[in-house]
C-alpha cells in the first residue's frame, strides 16, 4: 500500500489526535490504546465502504473511543467547563463532519479541536 494513501493518512492522523487528547487527560494505559486501535480498526473498513467519509474518521474514531471507555470505564473527557452539577463528558461535533471538536453540550462551549485537549 502507497504511504501516501489518503486512506491510511486519515486513519494515521486520527489515532494520534485521539492518542494526544488521552495522553493529555492521563489515561493512555496499555488497555485504553486497544481501544483505539479498535476503532481504527472499525473505521478503517467503514472508510473502505464509504470513501468519501475520509474526512470525518478522526471525529467518528475519537467517538468510538469515547463510547467504548464509557462501557469500560466511565465518562471521558470530562468537561472542564462547568463546575457544579454532576461531571459530563463532552462531545464530539460535528458527529459526522470535517474539524470535529470538544464540546460541552451543556454549556454550549467548544473546548478544543480533537487532539487538541490540555
Amino acid at each position: 500500500m502507497d504511504a501516501l494513501d489518503p486512506l491510511e493518512q486519515a486513519l494515521h492522523a486520527a489515532r494520534a489526535l485521539v492518542l494526544a487528547d488521552l495522553m493529555a487527560r492521563n489515561v493512555a494505559e496499555a488497555e485504553v490504546v486497544s481501544l483505539v486501535e479498535d476503532a481504527v480498526t472499525h473505521r478503517r473498513w467503514w472508510v473502505e465502504q464509504w470513501p468519501e467519509g475520509v474526512g470525518y474518521v478522526a471525529g467518528l474514531v475519537a467517538q468510538d473511543v469515547q463510547d467504548a471507555l464509557l462501557e469500560r470505564y466511565g465518562r471521558w473527557p470530562l468537561c472542564p467547563v462547568c463546575s457544579s452539577g454532576d461531571p459530563h463528558a463532552l462531545d464530539v461535533e460535528p458527529e459526522l463532519g470535517p474539524d470535529p471538536h470538544w464540546v460541552c453540550g451543556k454549556a454550549g462551549v467548544r473546548v478544543a479541536r480533537v487532539g487538541g485537549l490540555t
